[in-house]
């Protein structure tokens, strides 16, 4: 444990015409693309004096979007590959996209698909912590969003911020107990619509939530997937919530993550307030191009 104390895309009417786009690139042109890791950096609204204090907290923390355990376009159920790789990660909190809880078929058609939710089995017994938002409820089963930790989640609530129409939304929020006498940390893992006006009002959601649901002392960390590929949330955030988006911090701009194998459009993002983020990176192309549609995001918080 690293612990120191010293697709939804668009909309879907617009993936064909992306999907064309991929096909008239040449591996020389989708070279500038290839997802590298980023150069460690430190960042951020909290003093940077921090990274060097040896009464300073560090945790690792990682987001990604697993869809429900297929490879893109569903052509494959790669769970237990997925967890592999996130476990190589180290990440002392993980926030999880798109996980689901239940499914009602799938265990008939795959040999290897677990008896447990697949928050659970992706945390078997390296997060003991763990918490689960149910948002898409359907006849089959229901997926969400999830939070891993290596340390106590001592509460948990799940906002739903569905607008309208068969998209739902839900912010996680879940409470980490730190060691000793530490502040303790604010997770919300995020998952925003594909419809801007939507988003926007959901931006406005997470705003409230973080305004008077944490004390305005409290490290914060937002991540997951805002499907904000018109680039609105850095500074929606930045205003209404004092949340800096730590690749923007460190980089100028939010990291490209998708898709996965050829990233075009910066959908992720990893925010924090009272924090200061060290190394934030793209994780590499491989294994995590055939894991995942998203380019998973790391990065060590320092509070």
């Amino acid at each position: 444990m690293l612990f120191g104390c010293a697709h939804n895309l668009i909309a879907t009417t617009q993936l064909p015409a992306l999907k064309r786009l991929f096909d008239t690139l040449t591996p020389r042109s989708l070279a500038p693309l290839m997802l590298v890791p980023q150069p460690a950096l430190q960042t951020l609204e909290a003093d940077p004096s921090q990274a060097s204090n040896p009464l300073a907290c560090s945790i690792k923390v990682m987001t990604v979007n697993i869809h429900k355990g297929f490879t893109f376009f569903n052509r494959k159920f790669i769970l237990h590959e997925l967890r592999d790789a996130v476990r190589l990660v180290g990440a002392d909190v993980v926030f999880l996209q798109e996980v689901a809880g239940t499914h009602a078929t799938h265990a008939d058609k795959f040999d290897n698909y677990p008896d447990t939710p697949h928050y659970e089995f992706l945390a078997d017994s390296i997060w003991p912590e763990f918490a689960y938002g149910r948002n898409a409820v359907y006849n089959k089963g229901h997926h969400g969003n999830a939070v891993m930790s290596k340390f106590p989640i001592i509460h948990h609530e799940n906002r739903d911020v569905s607008i309208s129409g068969p998209e739902r939304r839900g912010l996680l929020h879940c409470v980490l107990q730190m060691p000793g006498d530490r502040p303790h940390v604010h997770a919300v893992c995020v998952h925003l619509g594909l419809l801007g006006s939507h988003r926007q009002q959901q931006l406005d959601l997470l705003c409230d939530m973080v305004r008077h649901d944490v004390p305005l002392s409290a490290p914060v960390v937002v991540a997951g997937d805002f499907n904000d590929w018109r680039h609105h949330a850095n500074s929606h955030l930045a205003k209404g919530a004092g949340l800096h988006e730590v690749f923007e911090q460190a980089h100028g701009r939010s990291a490209r993550t998708f898709p996965a194998r050829f990233p075009l459009l910066r959908l992720d993002r990893i925010y924090v307030r009272n924090a200061v983020a060290h190394a934030p990176m793209v994780l590499p192309r491989k294994p995590w191009s055939h894991l995942s549609d998203h380019a998973p995001l790391a990065a060590e918080i320092i509070f």
